[in-house]
């Protein structure tokens, strides 16, 4: 994450049915290297100079995106007062620290610490 500034995207889920056909839609139509990293999860390398993400295979379809954040304690705080709410609370799982708010309309935006 030492990349990445406060505010940038850093990252991004591509959620669906089937992990599988998504990886080879986005692998075929924009040339994305997709990494499986085990079952409906795989990794999305896009290329210099711009974020990479993930494939998430989920009931519903979605699509999220990660911010950089200085801190997330900070950056949630602000969000509720802004009228968002927490939708994941703040969470290490050993690999990032993360969170994830709604905006006041329900869009989910992860939240990634730097």
């Amino acid at each position: 994450m030492a990349d990445f500034t406060h505010g940038a995207v850093a990252h991004f889920d591509i959620a669906g049915g089937d992990a599988d056909v998504l990886g080879a839609f986005y692998s075929g139509l924009f040339g994305w290297s997709v990494d499986p990293k085990g079952p409906g999860y795989a990794l999305i390398e896009t290329g210099a100079n711009s974020p990479n993400g993930a494939i998430v295979e989920t009931e519903a379809p979605a699509l999220t995106m990660g911010v950089a954040v200085k801190s997330l304690a900070e950056t949630i705080a602000k969000a509720e007062a802004a009228g968002g709410r927490v939708v994941m609370p703040a969470t290490d799982n050993g690999w990032v620290k993360k969170a994830q708010i709604a905006d006041p309309s329900g869009n989910v935006v992860t939240l990634i610490e730097l």
